[in-house]
Order: C-alpha cells, then sequence, then structure tokens
C-alpha cells in the first residue's frame, strides 16, 4: 500500500500512517527501531532495497531522507515537503516514508525526522554517500545512537578515514570496518590453532580501499607487529599473510568468493569468504547498538602510526642486495652458483 503527500506535514504523515496500518489490518506496531536514511535521489533506490532486506531480521521503520537541490532562488526560498507512505508488502516487514525536502526545510531535517520516530525504541542513522566528517555533531546524527557510515563510498576514502579517527564517538561505525569481520574471524581462528609468536603481517588489498587500511590498523593493534599494505588487483581484500616462528599463516581470496588457508605443517583448506551485499552489512550493524569498542581501538591506531612501524620491514630487500654480492666475492672460482642466488628472490616472491 502506498500513499503519496504532496506539500505535508510530519503530523499528516503521522496520520497516514495510522491509517494505512488499519486499512492492511495490522494496527499494531511490532517495530524494534527507526532506521533512518540519508541520500540522495541517485542511491536511494539502492539504499532503501537494502534497508528493506535487512528489516526482515530488524523489522524498523524506515525513513529515507532525501534533500532536492532547488536550481532557482524562488524555489530555494519555498519550503515544501512531499512524502510517500509505503505499508505492507511495499515494505517489507516493517514501515517506510520517503520524505523529498525542498528549499529551507532542508537545512532542518531534524525538525521533519523527529516527529516520525518510534517512540522508545533505538535509533539509527545511515549515509550510504556523502556523509558528514562528524557524524555525531550532524543534527540528525544527533538523533541516533548508532550513526553508520561508508568511507568506501567517499571520494578520498583513505583521508576521510584519517578524519574520522580524529573525530570518533561513541556510537560511529563504518561499513568499510562491518566488510572485514569474516576475515578478522578467519585469522583469529587461525591463531588459535598453533601455538607461535607473530613476527610481522601483510595484508593485500585493491588500491584506495579502506577495508585495507582498517584490518591492517587492527592486526598492528592487537598483534603489536608491524604490518606492511600491498595493492592488488582487487576485488576488495585479496590476501592476508602472517609471519610467525612456525611458519607463515596465509589466507589468500583471489576471486572474491572462495578463500584459501594456509598454516605451516598443515594442508590447505578452502573457506567460503564471499563479498557481501550491502543488506548483510546493515542487517549485521543492526545486531548491535552498543559502540564498537573493537573498531575505535583499531581506527584510533592511526594510519601514520600504521606507516612508521610497516616502516622497520623496508630494510629487507636492501640486506639482501648486500649479502648477494659478497657471497659472489667470496666464491669468484664457482660463477655456477650465481644464477640459483638470483632465483631465490623470485621463489619468495611466489610465495607471497
Amino acid at each position: 500500500m502506498k500513499t503519496d503527500l504532496t506539500d505535508t506535514t510530519s503530523s499528516k504523515i503521522n496520520k497516514a500512517l495510522v491509517l494505512g496500518r488499519r486499512a492492511i489490518g495490522t494496527p499494531a506496531v511490532g517495530m524494534v527501531l527507526t532506521l533512518v536514511i540519508v541520500t540522495d535521489e541517485e542511491n536511494a533506490y539502492d539504499a532503501l532495497k537494502a534497508a528493506n532486506e535487512a528489516s526482515r531480521e530488524h523489522p524498523s521503520r524506515t525513513l529515507v531522507v532525501i534533500k532536492r537541490v532547488s536550481r532557482s532562488p524562488r524555489d530555494r526560498a519555498k519550503a515544501r515537503l512531499d512524502a510517500e507512505v509505503r505499508l505492507g508488502a511495499d515494505a517489507s516487514t516493517g514501515e517506510t516514508v520517503v520524505l523529498r525536502l525542498y528549499g529551507e526545510v532542508v537545512d532542518h531535517a531534524q525538525s521533519v525526522v523527529l516527529p516520525l520516530l518510534l517512540p522508545d525504541a533505538p535509533v539509527v542513522v545511515w549515509w550510504p554517500v556523502n556523509a558528514p566528517t562528524d557524524p555525531a555533531s550532524d543534527p540528525l546524527g544527533a538523533l541516533a545512537q548508532r550513526r553508520v557510515t561508508d568511507t568506501y563510498a567517499a571520494e578520498q576514502p583513505i583521508q576521510e578515514l584519517t578524519a574520522r579517527a580524529d573525530r570518533y564517538t561513541p556510537g560511529d561505525t563504518d561499513l568499510s570496518w562491518t566488510r572485514i569481520t569474516p576475515w578478522r574471524s578467519m585469522l583469529a581462528a587461525a591463531l588459535d590453532q598453533v601455538v607461535c609468536e607473530v613476527t610481522s603481517a601483510e595484508v593485500e588489498g585493491e588500491e584506495f580501499n579502506p577495508s585495507v587500511e582498517l584490518l591492517a590498523m587492527w592486526l598492528a593493534e592487537r598483534l603489536k607487529v608491524p604490518v606492511r599494505r600491498s595493492k592488488s588487483a582487487g576485488p576488495g581484500l585479496t590476501s592476508v599473510r602472517m609471519e610467525t616462528s612456525s611458519g607463515p599463516i596465509v589466507l589468500d581470496r583471489p576471486d572474491g568468493s572462495l578463500a584459501t588457508l594456509s598454516i605451516q605443517g598443515q594442508p590447505d583448506r578452502g573457506v567460503a569468504l564471499k563479498r557481501r551485499e550491502t543488506a548483510e552489512l546493515i542487517a549485521e550493524e543492526l545486531r548491535r547498538l552498543d559502540p564498537d569498542d573493537t573498531y575505535a581501538t583499531a581506527l584510533k591506531f592511526g594510519i601514520e602510526r600504521l606507516d612508521e612501524e610497516a616502516a622497520t620491514l623496508a630494510p629487507a630487500p636492501e640486506e639482501d642486495a648486500v649479502t648477494a654480492p659478497a657471497e659472489a666475492v667470496a666464491a669468484p672460482a664457482e660463477p655456477v652458483e650465481k644464477p640459483a642466488a638470483k632465483k631465490a628472490p623470485a621463489k619468495k616472491a611466489a610465495a607471497k
């Protein structure tokens, strides 16, 4: 059931929700939270589709706030609110209200959203794109217990990640962090299977992917070892290699679907590690509404500190380069040994 309201108010929208529930025979409100999606017209469809799929696990009232850009000074001076109320099959298991704001009301979105929040229910605000650098200070973000952003959608993801670390407030989270939950689970489980000491690590993934930085910072903070990042063609994260006292532990996912876990002294095993859709990521974030302390610790570790500690691994290739000539001088009468010395780094690279 859909109801279109033009040039309306929040009270009229609430009335339409009540009448709509009575019309479809479900007058009781059984939703557990309010999900506010702040987006633009271009990304509204995909965001709402993901929210509807996530509502099967978390029945919620979804408020989609679309701030329309006025082209002329006359339009900008005129405030108007249009709404589309969806109930029943058109809103999955919850309720959906699409709000389109025009003119001066764009700067006062919180006054439109506040009367539509479910009473005595938590509020989650999600910015699929164009998220503020400080979500907690945003007027809509101030209404929520949890604030979800996606650094991967930013124009400069790495710089955005650094800015979020400086302005972090308990309750903030990022879908780039949610994407690496299966990786963190597999790596923790792999370390539980062997008794060893991790000496260094390397995270490989596509360029400008904030999930690579977050996973590297999490490893560096938890293991207290230098972590190097390297680029790959993707998709997303492709490999994590940990050097340990018992041999390397490698989690490799070249195709974005099936990964291979390799532990020294054990047979390789296949692991289902597919790239998840946005609906699965949002559903995971809605399972917990308390502050994510692990994310905060990893985020505040800092990319600059990660670069400094990873630089301690840089002299390794130089030492190999210096050692090779020394061996050549020590054994000038054996030229046959020189090609073998050149092949060793190639084998090492192949192992990575």
